[in-house]
């Protein structure tokens, strides 16, 4: 399991850069028809198809999903995302390093995923953590820490020499999605800004963040899809990408009630810490076996490889799961 205290060791003074475009941009989800752009749903059915790596128990790929609008990201494109708060270089890769180091490893490992799968383009992210969670109570009592905007600010400006994509992540701590959400909007009304929530640190029944795992239920992932989606059609976006990260049952409650939406593409994120064994057990039980849309898998720097003798999964290992995970995060 994940270390449920990686978020206390930030008492911290929260500052951050990253940011987020798009890249490699194959001719890819649409083609254009009396200048109308139209989803190309023959390719969309084939790549799907293929995600599901032949997946005999008939759940992938899931049959409810709609096509995406135009635009659409997956699963046209994989996305390998790097992880983590600009303060806290216990938080993640992400905030290990100084900006160009970091940049240039994540276009490192962009490159791994594409020899590891060579068919599938990759584009870079940059999931920056814009609100944290905190084990005091702080001015709000909501026990969460808000990044100021002049540093999401820096996670934008940060992600254009690689034009990669941005994800604003929130650990809502006492506080909910209906409260934190619209506070990004100006964020999110760009098109290269996606979106996450942990559901690790939503601390419904009131523990203090890191005590306990925490809970999102299908209603709070309905408010955000129906945010995004009203979003989409407020600036004419194409469709947004809203992860969800996961490694225990309770973390995620009523996920047969989720809505999917055309302008908004559902990612199950795997995202416990341990040996191939513990993580693949933990992919197939709480990502594959309870299906919405899109599944993605967190690799861990440090903690993949904490107990002698683990290690991090290979990519190639990784694409072997069933269905393949077309996120990728680097924690």
């Amino acid at each position: 399991m994940k270390n449920t205290f990686h978020v206390l060791l930030l008492l911290v003074f929260l500052v951050s850069i990253g940011s987020v475009s798009a890249r490699n941009l194959k001719p890819d989800t649409t083609t254009t028809t009396n200048n109308k752009a139209t989803l190309d749903t023959a390719r969309y059915d084939s790549l799907m198809t293929r995600l599901a790596k032949g997946d005999k128990t008939g759940k992938w790929p899931v049959k409810k999903a709609p096509y995406p609008l135009p635009g659409a990201i997956l699963p046209f494109n994989r996305i390998v995302a790097y992880y983590g708060n600009m303060y806290s270089k216990n938080m993640g890769i992400l905030g290990q390093y100084e900006p160009k180091v970091m940049l240039e490893k994540l276009k490192a490992e962009v490159k791994n995923w594409e020899d590891a799968d060579p068919e599938t383009p990759v584009k870079p992210a940059l999931h920056y953590i814009c609100v944290t969670a905190q084990a005091d109570a702080g001015r709000n009592g909501l026990h969460n820490l808000r990044m100021p905007f002049s540093q999401i600010d820096k996670v934008i400006e940060m992600a254009k020499p690689i034009d990669a994509l941005v994800f604003l992540d929130i650990q809502v701590g006492f506080s909910t999605v209906e409260k934190e959400l619209p506070l990004l909007e100006k964020y999110l009304k760009m098109p290269n800004v996606h979106f996450g929530i942990d559901p690790e640190f939503s601390m419904k029944e009131g523990s203090v963040p890191g005590k306990r795992i925490g809970t999102f239920d299908a209603k709070d992932i309905n408010f955000v899809s129906d945010y995004l989606n009203n979003l989409c059609k407020k600036y004419n976006l194409p469709p947004k990408i809203f992860v969800v990260h996961r490694f225990t049952r309770l973390m995620v409650t009523n996920y047969k009630d989720i809505k999917l939406r055309n302008s908004v593409q559902f990612v199950m994120d795997m995202d416990g810490w341990g040996g191939p064994d513990l993580k693949k057990g933990t992919y197939k039980y709480f990502v594959a076996g309870e299906p919405v849309q899109f599944t993605g898998f967190k690799l861990f720097y440090k903690n993949d490889i904490k107990n002698a003798p683990n290690r991090m999964m290979t990519p190639k290992e990784v694409l072997n799961l069933k269905p393949a995970p077309i996120y990728i995060q680097y924690q």
